[in-house]
């Protein structure tokens, strides 16, 4: 039976600790020179809505390392741009390919894909969520860490996409999580009542200082997404005091790992000296989304 990733949610606690070691096997036999072909003559689909540098990069090196292949499917080059039907695509693609992989505007979109598709689908990136940006910021965090129980995951900035798969898989794993945000940038309520059923701790406050108070992570993202910006002049005011910079440092842990999703807009959410740092831990975590989307790629079409 096939499985689909469109939300954290989509795994259990130990189906990610399950990743996060495959993602260790996986990182350390492509560090070796070692061959990983698993999924020779399969071919992943790459639908892109929305442009990106690590997405693209990852999925494509993951598949050519596992002697596949990665089909790059802007959404103005197929016919899903001109009026096709995604519930039509998502037939069509099932007779061609092994996998698809969908990084779109509206998460109804990804949802279409999973329910008329016979092949796994992989959300990378939605409206809604990022879960394959989280299993690389776990891996990261399991390297630094060595846990995730007892752990305090400080997010300073906008209640996001990639914030709302942090809350609800802090939630999964056992990491407290306290997000600072302007007031009406909050996480949705949705995702604060799905993180509660999930057992989730978490504050949500609009001071940074009261969120990254003894954090073992802090993390942060853009202050203006793509398709936000037209309200780039409202939100560079409204997030004018949410940047992460070495006074905010102060307040937490010694040993905190600051973390950014990239691409980062230096001097904005964080200043130069952070990003370059000795608690950065951002340029790890872009690798790792490699090596944590081989795990998922392996566990959904081998």
């Amino acid at each position: 039976m096939k499985k689909d990733v469109l939300s954290i949610t989509d795994l259990t606690r130990e189906e990610i600790y399950e990743l996060l070691e495959s993602a260790a096997d996986l990182k350390a036999k492509r560090k070796a020179g070692e061959p990983t072909e698993f999924l020779k003559n399969k071919s992943l689909g790459m639908i892109f809505e929305k442009s990106s540098t690590r997405t693209r990069v990852s999925f494509e090196v993951a598949m050519t390392d596992f002697g596949g292949h990665a089909l790059y499917l802007n959404s103005r080059d197929i016919q899903i741009g001109r009026g096709e039907t995604i519930e039509d695509t998502a037939r069509t693609l099932s007779g061609y390919l092994h996998g698809i992989m969908a990084r779109v505007m509206k998460h109804e979109t990804v949802e279409k894909l999973a329910k008329y598709s016979t092949i796994p689908v992989i959300n990378a990136l939605s409206a809604l969520e990022h879960p394959c940006q989280i299993l690389g910021d776990f891996m990261t965090i399991m390297e630094y860490k060595k846990k995730f129980e007892g752990l305090k995951f400080a997010w300073v900035g906008d209640g996001n996409n990639v914030c709302n798969s942090a809350l609800l898989g802090s939630a999964i794993m056992g990491m407290e999580f306290a997000a600072a945000c302007p007031k009406g940038y909050e996480p949705k309520a949705e995702f604060l009542e799905k993180a509660k059923t999930l057992g989730g701790k978490f504050i949500i406050t609009d001071d940074p200082k009261v969120a990254a108070k003894d954090a073992d992570i802090i993390y942060t993202d853009v202050w203006v997404s793509m398709g936000d910006e037209a309200e780039q002049e409202k939100r560079l005011k409204d997030f004018a005091k949410f940047q992460v910079n070495t006074e905010l440092l102060e307040v937490a842990k010694p040993d905190v790992i600051v973390m950014h999703c990239l691409p980062a807009r230096r001097g904005l959410e964080i200043t130069d000296d952070v990003m370059d740092g000795p608690n950065s831990v951002i340029f790890e975590e872009a690798e790792n989304r490699l090596h944590a989307q081989k795990a998922l790629i392996l566990k959904l079409m081998r």
